[in-house]
C-alpha cells in the first residue's frame, strides 16, 4: 500500500477511472525517482565519453556524436586511477574490519556482558555522537602522530586511517540495539552448558546477527570510500592516497573528459556494492528498528 492509496477508499479503488489514475500517479512517481537517482549517473557517463569540444558546444546533448570510450583506459593508466583505486580498496578493507570488530565486540560487551559501569560507558559512547567530526580532527592527528604509551608515529600509514575507523559510535549503538533484542534465555542456557565468553560471541551471538553485521559492513564501506578530509590530512604521500583525494588533485591537471571518466571509475565500485547489498541493508535496518 502506498501513501496515495491511503487517501482513496477501497470502494473508490474498485472504480476503473480511479484505479487508472492511481496507477498513473504511481508510475509517474517511479519515473521521477528513477530520473533523480539514475540521471546524474547517466550524465556522468555521458560526460566521460564526450570530447571536450562537444562538452563546450553542446553541453545538453543526450549523447555525443563521437563517443571516446578509450577515456576510461586512459584515466585508469595515464592518470593513475588504477593505483588510487588499489589504495582505496586497502583503506576500505582495513577500515571495514576494524569497525566491524569494534562494533561487534563493544556492542556484545554492553548488551550481553553488561559490566558494572556499562551505563556510564554507554552514555560516553552516546555523547561522542554529538561532537562534530572536525572538532576531533586536531586531537586525532596528535594521537596518531604520537600514539599514547607506545610513542609511535602512525602518520602517513594506513594504520592512521584504519584505527580511527573503529571509533564509530553509531555502529556500536546499532550493534548493541540488535543484541538487546536477542533472547537472553539462549545466553543463560549457554552459560549453564559451560560456554565461555568467546564461545558465546562466536557461536551464538554473531551467527544470529548477520543482518546487523551486513548493515554495519555496508555503512563502513560507504563511509570509508567517500571519506576525504581525514585521508587528506593523514596521508601526505601521493602514492598512498585514495581516489577521493586524488580526484581533487587531478581536477587541476587532467582534461575534463578524462577527469569525468576517472570519476565514473571511482563511483562504480560503491554503486555496485550498494546495488548488490541493498536487500541486506533494508533487512538489517528492519531488524534493528532504525527508521528512515
Amino acid at each position: 500500500m502506498t501513501a496515495l492509496t491511503t487517501f482513496v477508499s477501497a470502494h473508490d479503488r474498485r472504480r476503473p477511472g480511479v484505479r487508472a489514475a492511481v496507477r498513473a500517479v504511481q508510475v509517474l512517481t517511479l519515473l521521477v525517482l528513477l530520473l533523480i537517482g539514475v540521471g546524474p549517473l547517466y550524465w556522468m557517463v555521458k560526460g566521460a565519453v564526450t570530447p571536450p569540444s562537444e562538452l563546450t558546444t553542446h553541453p545538453l546533448a543526450l549523447w555525443p556524436d563521437r563517443p571516446l570510450t578509450g577515456n576510461f583506459a586512459t584515466a585508469y593508466h595515464d592518470l593513475g586511477v588504477g593505483r588510487y583505486l588499489l589504495n582505496t580498496f586497502l583503506i576500505v578493507g582495513g577500515s571495514w574490519f576494524v569497525q566491524l570488530f569494534v562494533s561487534a565486540t563493544a556492542g556484545f560487551a554492553l548488551s550481553v556482558l553488561r559490566p558494572r559501569f556499562g551505563r556510564v560507558v554507554y552514555g560516553a559512547v552516546l555523547a561522542t555522537m554529538f561532537v562534530p567530526y572536525t572538532v576531533n580532527m586536531v586531537s586525532l592527528f596528535v594521537t596518531v602522530t604520537d600514539l599514547p604509551f607506545l610513542h609511535l608515529n602512525l602518520g602517513d600509514t594506513y594504520w592512521a586511517i584504519w584505527l580511527p575507523a573503529g571509533t564509530n559510535a553509531f555502529t556500536v549503538l546499532l550493534a548493541k540495539q540488535f543484541f538487546d533484542a536477542l533472547p537472553r534465555e539462549l545466553f543463560d542456557a549457554a552459560r549453564v552448558d559451560g560456554a565461555s565468553t568467546r564461545q558465546l560471541l562466536t557461536r551464538i551471538v554473531l551467527p544470529m546477527s548477520r543482518p546487523v553485521l551486513a548493515v554495519i559492513s555496508l555503512l563502513a564501506i560507504m563511509h570509508s570510500w567517500k571519506d576525504f578530509i581525514w585521508p587528506l590530512v593523514a596521508l601526505t604521500d601521493p602514492e598512498k592516497q585514495p581516489i577521493s583525494v586524488a580526484l581533487a588533485q587531478l581536477a587541476t591537471q587532467a582534461p575534463q573528459d578524462q577527469l569525468i571518466a576517472a570519476m565514473v571509475l571511482a563511483v562504480a565500485p560503491p554503486v555496485l556494492v550498494f546495488v548488490v547489498c541493498q536487500k541486506y541493508l533494508v533487512a538489517g535496518l528492519g531488524f534493528t528498528g532504525v527508521k528512515g
